[in-house]
């Protein structure tokens, strides 16, 4: 019988791509413009990014979705939140809690192979993402810390925007590792949303929370996935005139920022701009009619896409999204980019129109506080 570190060799780990290492990745996705096919739709990309970092009242969405941080990819969205390259984050729950975080407790993603007997990694509590491995036993203890936030919270609804900050001071307490993006969001005030975010650990934390309050017969912390569309909608209305979003993968994330638009017109704002710069690198296909693989054209028809500055580039992102953070990154755009600090624009659930809420390392609470409530 095989032994759970036949598995997981501390001499295999998932190691994370350092973009600022590479200083040429500039000029290779540039030469990639004058090929074709994906490597000129890349280098478009590239270009329509490092414009959006150029306005002068601009702000930039980062949406993530799909295996990124277990793949190797965690540095460089953290470099891009410390060198003010991303304004907020949409996230999957799983990239942010059960990869990110996960590694901040102190665990590791583990290099491995698809061909191999499933059945035996299920015996050893060993869980497989095509052709990496994480320890199932070490996620439970992911959930536990998760629940433990939770339980130390005031009872009251929460955005995933709120609870994701206190997980990012958690991990400044006691996190084992440093260089994971929640805490440098936690750090920097750059606020992350989950729009499902039961759909991770966050979700079996809050369920055993809420389980026991139940039989406690006491108050309870719930999750309240409308105020994250609030919250997001009001950065997109206040944050800046033009906006930018960068899309890795598709799905939930991807719908959400998209919305805002629409979500703004609702709120009584019909002279919003649609999102004047778009790009989203995806393996998803336009034929099915799925979300995921619906063209940035196609979202202009709904409202929420400018057209002019758009580009779809079809890879895999462990190939695509570090060329293209790499080559915006060598363009130094960043350099005379100050941080937008959005989440300084929320006071716990209050929002603060233009900023001077509860700042993350100082504690701190000031400015005229509104309540959500429009």
């Amino acid at each position: 019988m095989a032994k759970k570190s036949d598995y997981l060799n501390k001499k295999q780990l998932v190691k994370h791509i350092d973009i600022t290492r590479f200083k040429d990745l500039d000029k290779l996705v540039a030469a990639m413009g004058d090929t074709s096919f994906q490597a000129r739709n890349l280098s478009r990309a590239a270009d329509i990014f490092d414009m959006a970092l150029r306005e002068k009242d601009g702000m930039v969405f980062l949406c993530l979705a799909g295996s990124l941080v277990s793949a190797g990819l965690k540095k460089v969205i953290t470099d891009l939140v410390e060198n003010n390259m991303v304004d907020a984050i949409v996230s999957t729950g799983a990239i942010v809690v059960d990869q990110d975080f996960f590694e901040g407790l102190g665990f590791s993603h583990y290099k491995g192979t698809p061909f191999v007997n499933d059945a035996e990694l299920r015996e050893l509590a060993i869980d497989r993402i095509y052709d990496h491995y994480i320890d199932e036993d070490e996620l439970r203890v992911c959930d536990e810390v998760m629940t433990n936030i939770f339980d130390g919270l005031e009872p009251r609804p929460y955005s995933s925007r709120e609870v994701i900050f206190e997980m990012g001071r958690y991990l400044t307490k006691h996190g084992k590792k440093h260089d994971g993006f929640v805490e440098a969001c936690y750090r920097k005030n750059v606020p992350i949303f989950v729009p499902a975010f039961s759909d991770c650990s966050a979700g079996f934390g809050i369920v055993l929370h809420q389980h026991r309050r139940i039989q406690q017969g006491k108050p309870m912390v719930s999750l309240d996935s409308g105020r994250d569309f609030l919250e997001l909608t009001y950065l997109k209305m206040y944050g800046g005139k033009d906006s930018g979003i960068v899309m890795i993968g598709g799905g939930v994330p991807k719908n959400f920022v998209q919305d805002t638009v629409v979500s703004a017109e609702v709120l009584g704002m019909h002279d919003c701009p649609m999102h004047k710069y778009a790009v989203q690198l995806t393996v998803a296909d336009e034929r099915d009619g799925a979300l995921s693989g619906s063209t940035l054209k196609e979202a202009s028809s709904w409202g929420k896409v400018d057209l002019a500055f758009e580009q779809m580039v079809f890879g895999e992102a462990t190939v695509t999204f570090p060329l293209l953070a790499g080559a915006v990154y060598a363009r130094g755009a960043h350099k005379g980019r100050k941080g937008r600090e959005f989440a300084t624009w929320f006071d716990g659930p209050k929002f603060i129109k233009g900023g001077k809420g509860a700042k993350a390392d100082k504690g701190g609470k000031s400015g005229k506080k509104v309540a959500l409530a429009v």
